[in-house]
């Protein structure tokens, strides 16, 4: 299962109804794809297709769609959205990851 925080929930809200995807029936499509400083980094984007292996979950709202192979790396996860000084963008609390990058982005197992 991957969880949404209260934060993470708000901006994805705003973030789908600007770029025109429905929250009550559109996905969040959450991945992990090779590269990154780390050796595996996050993919994040909106969708409103759901693919057969897919795995389905639903957190404070939002719909959160993850393909089979990755989420085996994202078992756990928390989404969150930070708007620090260090910039604003989504973050991933991943319980799995032995090592992650300073910018948060990438991670290694």
């Amino acid at each position: 299962m991957i969880k949404v925080s209260e934060t993470a929930k708000n901006k994805v809200v705003e973030l789908m109804t600007e770029d025109g995807y429905n929250v009550s029936t559109d996905f969040v499509r959450v991945g992990v794809k090779s590269g990154g400083c780390s050796g595996l980094s996050y993919d994040l984007k909106f969708d409103n297709t759901q693919q057969e292996e897919d795995k389905v979950f639903e957190d404070n709202g939002v719909k959160i769609i993850v393909d089979k192979k990755s989420f085996l790396y994202l078992i756990g996860t928390t989404l969150e959205y930070s708007g620090g000084l260090n910039g604003a963008g989504f973050v991933f609390n991943n319980p799995n990851a032995n090592r992650t990058c300073g910018c948060g982005e990438s991670f290694s197992l």
